[in-house]
């Protein structure tokens, strides 16, 4: 390829978080770096892809059309990438895996008997984070690949795939709090309410901005405070079945429960091997009868 892979990198995800600064943070590298890198692909074009007259970089027309075609070369070279992985056949002598709470156990443990079979003297490792924490696991190279919930936006070099299994999501509060005896509960109700909200290490924005707040960084600990009668919290329905004790109740809001969309991710930069991908490609083969 004519052009280098970093450049071709670092203008997408410029591109796509706005500004040399925030894609060198996501990209782990320094903003000259990131700079030089969109410099010399500009060079190598003969176009200018970024007005910087601003106070932020901003893609030129020349650009915008520039980064469709970048996008589509990275994404084939992804694809080859995997395929090269899968063929050669280079078992890796490890594998560590990030699991959100979300996932239903059901599903994560007869894929856990099937991959001790083929994989019987491989180290593996499952760490348990969500959302934006699995994520910076990837890019820190902590871990090869993680199931979490659909994100509405992923870094230029995490790859993501859409699983056929949802999961199930529904409002639930201790059986003695006051909320439990209502037969209906509105969201201006809850509002007045203390919220046990899942917060990730590395959010940046912190959500909802109104009410009262408690934060814990996974759901099995939003559990127990909600056993405690802390509160109200939105809990995977399969966490609460397996581990609660029977001491919570759903709240019947309305548009609750909710069908949460499941991805399985993993790095571009540094893709798992033979086995990890024995288990992407085992997790979208995954179906769940009991869910539409």
């Amino acid at each position: 390829m004519r052009y280098s892979p970093e450049s071709l990198i670092a203008f997408v995800t410029a591109a796509q978080t706005g500004s040399f600064s925030a894609a060198a943070r996501q990209l782990r590298k320094s903003q000259s770096t990131v700079s030089a890198a969109i410099a010399n692909l500009e060079a190598d074009l003969g176009l200018v892809l970024f007005d910087r007259s601003g106070h932020q970089p901003r893609l030129t027309d020349d650009g915008h059309k520039v980064r469709v075609h970048v996008e589509a070369i990275l994404a084939a070279s992804d694809t080859l990438d995997a395929l090269a992985v899968r063929l050669a056949n280079r078992i890796e002598p490890r594998l560590s895996f990030v699991l959100s709470d979300m996932w239903k156990a059901a599903h994560y443990d007869p894929l856990l008997h099937a991959f001790s079979a083929h994989f019987p003297d491989i180290e593996f490792e499952c760490l348990i984070a969500e959302d934006e924490d699995a994520i910076d696991l990837l890019q820190a190279q902590r871990a090869h690949m993680a199931v979490i919930r659909t994100q509405p936006h992923y870094p230029t070099e995490i790859s993501a795939s859409r699983l056929h299994v949802k999961t199930e999501m529904a409002i639930f509060v201790a059986a003695q709090h006051g909320l439990a005896q209502q037969p209906s509960v509105s969201p201006q109700q809850l509002a007045t309410v203390r919220q046990l909200y899942l917060n990730t290490y590395t959010r940046t924005e912190r959500q909802p901005k109104e009410g009262i707040i408690w934060s814990a960084p996974s759901y099995l600990m939003l559990l127990e405070m909600a056993e405690q009668g802390f509160g109200w919290s939105i809990l995977p329905r399969w966490l609460v079945a397996q581990f609660g004790h029977q001491v919570l109740v759903e709240l019947p809001v309305a548009g609750w429960p909710q069908l949460i969309e499941m991805d399985v991710v993993w790095s571009k930069q540094y893709p798992p091997g033979p086995a990890g991908f024995w288990m992407i490609d085992n997790l979208l083969m995954q179906k769940d009868p009991t869910l539409p």
